[in-house]
């Protein structure tokens, strides 16, 4: 039966919001930027013809990376939008093109800056010194990071006198090439792990909740943004080349190699520098960044939900290198999906050495037919997942064969079948060890139930030692027998360590929501926005687990592949047994109460933008009441807007409001309308 297009917008969604959250959130991305932008292109079109199936949450309509708990969150007043990405001279091209059609008959000049492979950081110096910096987030909401941006000794901590009263700049956090070799050399005498790549090393450094640790990783910054006030102050604005020199001359770090390029011939000639001499950098980047220098035309171009329509990024192809396949192992995942990976000779590719390569699938391993001893081209995939693009046949031996795929599980032994209409191999045991090890990791990952200290290591242990056979066995755990455990270098954890993963434990029966829960249990083609609508429409577990597919399909966004799935999870019995034992430990199974249940949303569907300044309350207090009122705050003005509320000193906003006709509200038609508004209770 033909996938639908609700099925296949749903598993798009969760596919994409998985692949934001591994980037952004946990650092551990698994395809490139070139097929994450595939799949988002086949969600919008999906969606373009298709506009009842837009959902709020679509990853089309949002920036990806959600904010890592643990860390206090700040509101980005602009939002931190990302780019969209070109990937050869035609794109760039088309790029340019669209520009003339929404401004004809303008000369456009560009300003051309290198792309820093990092982590972008917002940065608010106030009276000179350096108050705030938060990571990206959501592109809305982001991690209050200021302890560990303060480490960073390139950025000042405080600006010369000639420095703007308030100023905010956008800016890259990264690693250099020397410090992260430094930092694996000092991991290497210790004998622990070595880390993948300086852009890896980076988000987890600048999440670190002790500065300490982030300070003795020497990161840098490089500022490439001065978010300025879009003409309120009535003065002229500077162009972006002319705020970049501004932002040097105060003493922020700004990279050098920017340059002004008129028209395309001088902008692809830069990209193309750029790609060639990338290697004689002490950092990495992963492409340039194209933007539009006048600030009237950017304001003019405007932008989408999700990038600024005139800015850019021309990405680079992805890196090669030449090595030999030594051997085909066979990785065994979560849902048993059993997949090839290339053992390599290492060789050193975008700045890292690599040793394994992804093959997809054995459908794919056919299709490049890759050999045991074969020479072959392996890339970076994005500058990030290594894979094998090619083969030498022609220096293939007489004695090589085809590589013949595994009919047995290699880590438990059992027998694989291959699903119809699927390209995958998969052990059915639910007991392989394997299976066991990756469940445990992601009922205990970050957006599940997020127990501290819970690792790849740890996690290999308990499995591997048989103190864990699934994730109810994880709340018997005790202080000893965690303690006790040997690291590799022979080390005891500990009890300190110990300590705070039984105490994550008890924390997280009773501190998770239902959703967390539901996700955590490893649902196929559940994750965490679909597990947030069951435990929304069924209240528990118990519920979801009555639920019919039939009651299942009526939630929205949920499709008959998703049903059949999260039935199938709920009629095995290993599964009932878990849940029973899960409940045994004290797991919460039910849902808390809404706090606005059985309160009216009277601004449902309202679209508001503030502007200005208000008396007794900040913008983002006059947009929190809005918001509980059910209305939606946005950041700038368009046809879509119902009301503009201008306080002291609204500029550009307020002009473009009466333009479009957009009804204007000052702070007393506010209070006046978020009054009447929050009066409106639902009846008894």
């Amino acid at each position: 039966m033909a996938e639908s297009p609700q099925d296949r917008a749903a598993w798009l969604r969760e596919e994409l919001q998985r692949h934001e959250r591994l980037y952004y959130g946990e650092a551990k991305p698994e395809i490139s930027d070139r097929d994450f932008d595939r799949l988002m292109a086949e969600l919008a079109a999906i969606e373009e013809e298709h506009p009842e199936l837009r959902t709020a949450d679509s990853p089309t309509r949002r920036v990806g990376g959600e904010p890592t708990e643990g860390f206090e969150q700040v509101e980005h007043e602009p939002p931190m939008l990302s780019l969209d990405n070109t990937y050869d001279h035609g794109e760039l091209e088309e790029w340019v093109e669209r520009l003339a059609r929404l401004l004809p008959d303008t000369d456009f000049d560009f300003i051309c800056e290198l792309k820093v492979d990092g982590v972008s950081l917002s940065l608010l110096y106030e009276n000179g010194v350096l108050t705030q910096a938060a990571t990206r987030g959501n592109g809305r909401v982001g991690d209050l990071v200021t302890a560990n941006a303060r480490t960073i000794r390139t950025l000042p901590l405080r600006l010369p006198a000639a420095a703007p009263a308030r100023l905010l700049v956008r800016a890259e956090t990264y690693m250099r090439r020397s410090a992260f070799a430094a930092l694996n050399e000092q991991r290497a005498a210790a004998g622990l792990e070595l880390y993948a790549n300086p852009r890896n090393t980076t988000a987890g450094t600048v999440r670190q909740l002790d500065s300490r640790d982030v300070a003795r990783r020497r990161l840098d910054v490089a500022c490439y943004e001065w978010v300025q006030p879009a003409g309120d102050d009535g003065d002229e604005r500077p162009s972006h080349g002319e705020s970049l020199a501004a932002l040097a001359d105060l003493g922020l770090p700004v990279n050098d190699s920017w340059r002004r390029c008129k028209g395309l011939g001088e902008v692809v000639a830069y990209c193309d520098e750029w790609q060639e001499k990338r290697g004689d950098l002490d950092f990495e980047i992963d492409g340039v960044v194209v933007k539009v220098d006048d600030p009237e035309l950017r304001e003019r171009l405007g932008a989408t939900a999700k990038a600024p329509r005139w800015a850019v990024a021309f990405k680079f192809e992805a890196e090669q290198a030449e090595t030999v396949v030594r051997a085909i192992s066979a990785q065994v995942g979560r849902t048993g999906a059993v997949t090839p990976v290339a053992e390599l000779e290492p060789v050193l590719v975008a700045g890292t050495t690599v040793k394994r390569a992804t093959l997809h699938n054995y459908e794919d391993l056919a299709r490049k037919d890759v050999r045991v001893g074969d020479a072959v081209v392996i890339e970076k995939g994005g500058d990030i997942i290594p894979k094998v693009v090619s083969v030498f046949e022609e220096r293939r031996g007489p004695e090589s064969k085809p590589f013949a795929p595994p009919t047995e599980c290699p880590v438990c032994g059992e027998k694989l079948y291959q699903p119809e209409e699927e390209a995958l191999l998969r052990c059915v045991n639910a007991a392989c060890p394997a299976v066991v090890r990756e469940a445990i990791r992601h009922f205990a990952s970050r957006n599940a139930m997020d127990i501290e200290g819970m690792g790849d290591w740890l996690v290999g242990e308990l499995v591997g030692g048989g103190l864990v056979r699934d994730p109810a066995d994880l709340y018997d755990l005790t202080v000893d027998q965690l303690a006790d455990l040997k690291k590799t270098n022979d080390a005891r954890l500990g009890e300190k360590a110990a300590a705070r993963t039984v105490d994550s434990l008890a924390e997280s029966k009773k501190e998770r929501s239902l959703s967390r829960l539901i996700y955590a249990l490893g649902i196929r083609f559940v994750g965490d926005s679909t597990a947030a609508l069951l435990a929304r429409r069924f209240r528990t577990v118990d519920g979801l687990a009555e639920a019919s597919a039939e009651e299942l399909e009526e939630v929205d966004e949920i499709g008959a592949r998703i049903a059949e799935s999260v039935r199938a999870f709920f009629d095995s019995e290993r599964n009932q047994d878990l849940l029973r034992r899960l409940k045994e430990a004290g797991l919460e199974f039910e849902e808390e109460a809404a706090a606005d249940e059985g309160v009216d949303r009277p601004l449902e569907g309202k679209v508001f933008v503030l502007t200005g300044t208000l008396e007794g309350m900040t913008r983002n207090e006059a947009g929190a009441r809005i918001k509980a009122l059910g209305g939606k705050v946005t950041g700038s003005v368009s046809g879509k807007t119902d009301f503009l509320v201008a306080g002291e000193k609204a500029g550009s906003k307020l002009r473009k409001a009466e333009q479009l006709g957009v009804e204007v509200l000052d702070q007393a038609g506010l209070e006046e309308l978020l009054g009447g508004a929050g009066s409106c209770r639902a009846g008894p």
